[in-house]
């Protein structure tokens, strides 16, 4: 994965994370139903842009998979 490739959540890793364990686990379904672009990569985690109005998103690299 790099900068500009469309991802898509893995719900089964972000479900079972420990990110998501320390909030609240309630996801928007966007999340799993909706490509995500790259738009920045910082060592295990890409910061994610939806094409919804909400802001972007930090999710570790193995949470994604290419679209």
């Amino acid at each position: 994965m790099k900068k500009g490739s469309l991802v898509r959540v893995v719900r089964e890793k972000l479900e079972n994370s420990l990110e998501a364990k320390a909030s609240d686990q309630r996801f928007p379904d966007y999340l799993f139903n909706s490509k995500g672009e790259i738009l920045e990569i910082d060592a295990e985690y890409a910061l994610v842009k939806f094409y919804v109005p909400t802001p972007s998103v930090w999710l570790r690299l193995d949470q994604l998979e290419l679209a």
